[in-house]
């Protein structure tokens, strides 16, 4: 493909939903130079700290990137962490009518420690607390009150506690009556069986979890890998999806579709700093670009095109539609 080609097939005027658990990501820079006489840890020199939409917000973020109509929806509280998510994805020009705010809910913050460019901890405050029935309630009848005007969907589990398998069946249910692509990346240790979506795009690991088969360590070159494609076989079936991505990390993208060979595509990373949020960064480019009219193959191209760019980033970052179209000859 060429960069018109790609361009074309990402039109800003796309509308997509993303619908999961938010979580506001923390960064905290700084560098050591010492060791601490109170106890074997270094001693960061806090230089600067950041914030940013993470969790289902990156995922929108990312995808704000691409597209102008970028709609949230997913469980918020009170207090100074869910105002300041709520303002950087406002500042992102992310639409959140249909935020749930509950005033019991605790914000999920991540509070990442970096001294260069190494990450030294990750503090996470958070608690998993399901929706109650009422909540489940107004969710789906957003839900379905923005399905006419949608052209993709993206649900994002991070397993605290937004999606069981009855309120999942529903949402499904109701896509696949839209005829709208419906698009997951699951969480093993949630047990959703997330029958009847259109395609799945979890990582290696979280492919044999879902899958149930044991791990095996990655076989190069990845075609010849028999255990990932048991794996991506056994969820199409299972799954009766149209298909599954499986990221690959530095030996890139696998794609599984029905009746069809598996298609692997090659990394495109040229160096790599940080592959939290390539996910992320995944399947928001890929479902713009299924959003534009691109076949499977074709989305799945240009995702990895954006998660080569990604992972050469640090921290939640994104990829913009010039840095993208700049990938393609």
């Amino acid at each position: 493909m060429n960069r018109e080609k790609v361009d074309q097939l990402l039109p800003a005027s796309s509308r997509i939903l993303v619908m999961g658990e938010m979580i506001l990501d923390e960064f905290i820079w700084g560098k050591v130079s010492r060791i601490s006489p109170e106890a074997p840890v270094p001693v960061l020199e806090v230089v600067k700290e950041s914030f940013h939409a993470g969790g289902a917000a990156n995922v929108a973020r990312n995808l704000r990137e691409l597209i102008d109509n970028v709609q949230m929806l997913g469980p918020t509280g009170s207090g100074q962490d869910a105002d300041r998510l709520r303002s950087l994805l406002t500042g992102h020009g992310i639409e959140l009518q249909s935020v749930l705010h509950d005033p019991e809910y605790q914000t999920i913050r991540k509070t990442r420690i970096v001294a260069r460019t190494q990450q030294l901890v990750r503090v996470d405050r958070e608690k998993k607390r399901p929706l109650d029935r009422d909540s489940k309630t107004r969710a789906l009848q957003h839900f379905q009150r923005l399905l006419p005007n949608l052209q993709a969907i993206i649900l994002e589990d991070y397993d605290k506690g937004l999606f069981d398998q009855e309120f999942a069946d529903s949402l499904i249910d109701s896509a696949r009556q839209a005829r709208i692509p419906l698009l997951v990346d699951p969480k093993p240790s949630n047990p959703v069986l997330w029958k009847g979506a259109t395609g799945i795009t979890p990582n290696r690991g979280e492919a044999f979890r879902a899958a149930g088969v044991p791990w095996s360590e990655p076989v190069d070159p990845p075609l010849t890998d028999r255990a990932l494609a048991e794996v991506g076989h056994k969820l199409l079936t299972e799954l009766e999806c149209a298909f599954v991505l499986v990221t690959l990390s530095e030996q890139g993208m696998m794609l599984f579709q029905p009746s069809h060979a598996p298609y692997h595509i090659p990394t495109r990373a040229q160096e790599v700093f940080d592959v939290s949020g390539a996910g992320d960064t995944s399947i928001a480019v890929f479902a713009a670009a299924l959003a534009g009219g691109a076949s499977p193959v074709e989305a799945a191209e240009i995702s990895n095109h954006a998660a080569g760019i990604v992972v050469g980033k640090l921290g939640t970052a994104t990829v913009s539609r010039a840095e993208l179209l700049a990938s393609f000859p």
